[in-house]
């Protein structure tokens, strides 16, 4: 399935027309959707005007189609989502120029108090509300079905395994035929919620000698570019390149793909069922409302594949101006129904589940 013209449609910070109502999935004007009901697109218009949103690039397929099936029941609502990045979305976010942000990773260090500061009578929490599996990508013809264990993967992306036809390569894939061609490793450029996810798993699972970050390593050295379009665009100009992004993105330019070793050293592929079966194990770290999550890199669970990451919706439980609370409380209870995340599946994300999107649900609920 194709996405580019979806991604353009975001990728401008494109108007979206969004209806609100009361709850933007729940058939009943003027209440949002209850913690445990499932509820589907509803079509109350009591509500009209625009808020401004900005974030992660990871989850811009998502937002476009969830604007796309909202907007067309509620076109009472502008929702303008700039997809600049999870560091810069948080900082929007900070500096009060939008009403919630994306990021791929939760807010950490000193980002909390200064999220909390912006609410003003309320805290900053994080909602997680999309699940990506991130895709290790390589441009290799003739090549298919390449398998890499984390090791392996921390010394390509530290510039310590340079040729394709490297022994720790060979290892990972007895039976292939590998080129002597050069590795060219590509990484984000701009500061990512994807890089900060990469990086967590190969700290987690590699010998991996940087800290976690969304901005990559300088030390790593590698080859920048600039967004997730920007990493597939070089990927697939690029024989013999490697990088990391979103499935949706990988899908979206037929790249390939590899199978990654989880933590009981089984080659997985990537698939939105095995991304998920990492998620299901995660620990909630946050307190109440706040779902920042603790994700095990190293999972060993049975057909569990290990690099994901989850997209937060971050903004403020209370201390929004109204009409802002009212439209971004309608839009997230669409996004947290079993509507707006069924339609993750056909993106190549994880849909959330069980008692994860239950907890989503009354976080939602609580935003007032």
């Amino acid at each position: 399935m194709k996405y580019a013209g979806r991604l353009a449609a975001v990728a401008v910070v494109g108007a979206l027309s969004l209806a609100a109502c009361g709850t933007d999935n729940n058939s009943s004007a003027g209440s949002s959707a209850s913690a445990s009901a499932p509820a589907a697109a509803g079509n109350d218009n009591g509500l009209s005007g625009s808020v401004n949103a900005a974030g992660s690039s990871a989850q811009a397929n998502a937002i476009t189609e969830w604007t796309k099936n909202f907007s067309a029941t509620n076109p009472g609502v502008t929702l303008n989502y700039q997809p600049s990045g999870s560091g810069a979305g948080v900082q929007a976010f900070i500096q009060g120029t939008v009403a919630f942000a994306g990021s791929d990773s939760a807010l950490k260090e000193d980002e909390p108090a200064q999220a909390d500061a912006r609410c003003k009578t309320g805290k900053a929490i994080n909602i997680p509300m999309v699940t990506g599996p991130v895709a290790v990508v390589y441009n290799l013809p003739g090549t298919e079905g390449l398998q890499l264990s984390p090791k392996t993967l921390g010394g390509i992306f530290s510039s310590k395994i340079t040729k394709w036809d490297d022994a720790a390569i060979k290892a990972d894939n007895p039976e292939a035929t590998l080129p002597s061609t050069p590795i060219q490793a590509f990484h984000r450029s701009d500061e990512s919620g994807t890089s900060d996810n990469f990086t967590k798993f190969l700290k987690a699972t590699a010998e991996w000698p940087y800290e976690p970050a969304k901005a990559w390593p300088a030390e790593a050295k590698g080859q920048g570019s600039k967004g997730s379009d920007g990493i597939a665009s070089s990927v697939k100009d690029t024989e013999g390149a490697i990088s990391y992004v979103e499935l949706s993105y990988a899908e979206n330019s037929s790249l390939q793909k590899a199978k990654v070793a989880n933590g009981a050293g089984e080659f997985v592929e990537l698939t939105p069922e095995s991304a998920a079966k990492t998620v299901e194990t995660a620990e909630i770290k946050g307190t109440g409302n706040d779902l920042a999550l603790s994700i095990d890199y190293a999972t060993k669970t049975a057909g569990a594949y290990p690099i994901v990451l989850v997209t937060y919706e971050i903004t403020c439980e209370k201390g929004l101006p109204a009409d802002q609370q009212k439209i971004v409380k309608s839009f997230l209870t669409y996004t947290a129904s079993d509507e707006g995340q069924a339609a993750l599946k056909e993106l190549g994300y994880a849909p959330l589940s069980g008692a994860l999107l239950t907890k989503v649900r009354t976080a939602v609920e609580a935003i007032s």
